[in-house]
C-alpha cells in the first residue's frame, strides 16, 4: 500500500504544521509542535528523540511524539507541565499509522511502549490497545487520574443554573463581595509583546499562590514557562487573564484557546487578597469570558481539585497505558 516511516526533527515538524494542520487531529494541546519543541529544548537530556513519521503513498498520517530511554519509548512531555498525551494522525487512518508504527519500533529494537496520561478518548486506548491484543502483546491499562471540564452554555445565566442553588449563591456572593471593595475587572492579553510583558506578574502571583507552587517554580521550569509561552502566544494561542481590583492584579490565568475550546492551564493569586477568593474568581471570570467568546468546552485539565467541581465541571477518567512490543 505504499507505506513508508521516517524519524524528523523538532524543527521540521514545527516548519510543516501549518501544511500538516488541517490533516492530522493535533490533539491534545500538549502535542501540538510549539509545546513539543519547548518541552524538549529544556528538559529533553537524558532521552532520544523518537519523533516518527507515518506515509502513505507520500501522504502524511500520523506522528509519533515520541522519547525513547534505553528500550522503553513514552510521549515528548511529562505529568508535571503535560496534562494528557496522544499520537497525532489522521482521521481514520489509526490502524494504518499503528501497524507501521509497532512494525518500525519492533525493527528498532524498542521493547515497551509507556504510555501516560490519555484520555478515554485518545487514539491509544480506542485503537493501539487492540491492535496490540490482537498482535499478542502485552497489553496494560489502569486508571491514572482524572480530569474535569465543563460543556458551555450561551450565556451566563444558563451557566449559573447549572450549578446547585448552594454554588450559585456563593458565585454571586463573591462576585459581589469583591465588587463592594472597589473596581473590578478581567484583563485578557493575548498578544505575544503584552504577554510576554505580564509573564513576570503572573509568575510573581503564581509562586505566591501556595508553597507548593513556589517550589515548583524552580529555575528550569521558569525557563519552560517562558519559553512555552513566547511560542505558544507567537502562534496564537496562549492567553493570559488578570483579575483586577482598582487596576491592581490579584489573580491570574493562562489558559489556550484551541479549536473553540478553552483550556485553564494554571493559575494564581495574591494571598493579601486571599479572603476575597479572588483565585477562584479569576476562573469564575473566565468562564464567564469563554461563555461570551462563544466557546464550546472549558477545560480544566488534569486534577480533582474542588474547585473544579464547585464550578460545574465533570470528571474525566484518565489512563496509564503499557504495551510489550515482542
Amino acid at each position: 500500500m505504499g507505506y513508508s516511516f521516517s524519524l524528523d526533527s523538532l524543527e521540521g515538524l514545527v516548519s510543516s504544521w501549518a501544511e500538516l494542520s488541517h490533516q492530522l487531529k493535533w490533539e491534545p494541546i500538549f502535542v501540538l509542535p510549539p509545546w513539543l519543541k519547548s518541552w524538549w529544548s529544556v528538559f529533553g537530556s537524558g532521552a532520544r528523540l523518537f519523533l516518527g513519521v507515518a506515509r502513505q503513498n507520500g501522504t502524511v498520517i500520523g506522528v509519533a511524539p515520541l522519547k525513547i530511554v534505553d528500550d522503553r519509548a513514552s510521549f515528548i512531555g511529562d505529568a508535571k507541565v503535560c496534562d494528557y498525551l496522544d499520537f497525532v494522525i489522521r482521521p481514520g487512518k489509526e490502524a494504518e499509522f499503528f501497524n507501521v508504527l509497532l512494525d518500525e519500533m519492533k525493527g528498532r529494537g524498542i521493547a515497551r511502549l509507556d504510555l501516560a496520561v490519555l484520555r478515554p478518548d485518545s487514539t491509544v486506548l480506542g485503537s493501539l490497545a487492540g491492535l496490540a491484543r490482537e498482535r499478542h502483546y502485552p497489553v496494560s491499562c489502569r486508571l491514572k487520574d482524572v480530569s474535569l471540564e465543563l460543556d458551555l452554555p450561551q450565556t451566563w445565566q444558563e451557566y449559573l443554573a447549572v450549578l446547585t442553588s448552594k454554588q450559585r449563591h456563593e458565585v454571586r456572593r463573591k462576585l459581589r463581595r469583591l465588587e463592594e471593595v472597589g473596581t473590578v475587572s478581567f484583563c485578557v492579553y493575548q498578544d505575544s509583546q503584552d504577554i510576554l510583558a505580564k509573564l513576570d506578574i503572573f509568575i510573581r502571583l503564581f509562586r505566591q499562590s501556595r508553597r507548593d507552587k513556589a517550589r515548583f517554580m524552580n529555575a528550569p521550569m521558569r525557563s519552560f514557562f517562558k519559553l512555552l509561552a513566547q511560542a505558544m502566544a507567537q502562534a496564537g494561542l496562549l492567553r493570559l487573564g488578570f483579575l483586577e481590583l482598582n487596576s491592581v492584579p490579584v489573580a491570574a490565568v493562562t489558559y489556550i484557546d484551541y479549536n473553540n475550546n478553552r483550556y485553564l492551564y494554571n493559575s494564581g493569586y495574591d494571598p493579601e487578597y486571599g479572603h476575597f477568593s479572588v483565585g477562584l474568581l479569576a476562573k469564575v471570570l473566565c468562564i464567564k469570558d469563554s461563555i461570551e467568546q462563544n466557546k464550546s468546552k472549558f477545560d480544566f485539565l488534569r486534577g480533582g481539585e474542588v474547585y473544579k467541581y464547585y464550578l460545574g465541571g465533570r470528571k474525566i477518567p484518565l489512563y496509564h497505558c503499557k504495551i510489550t512490543i515482542k
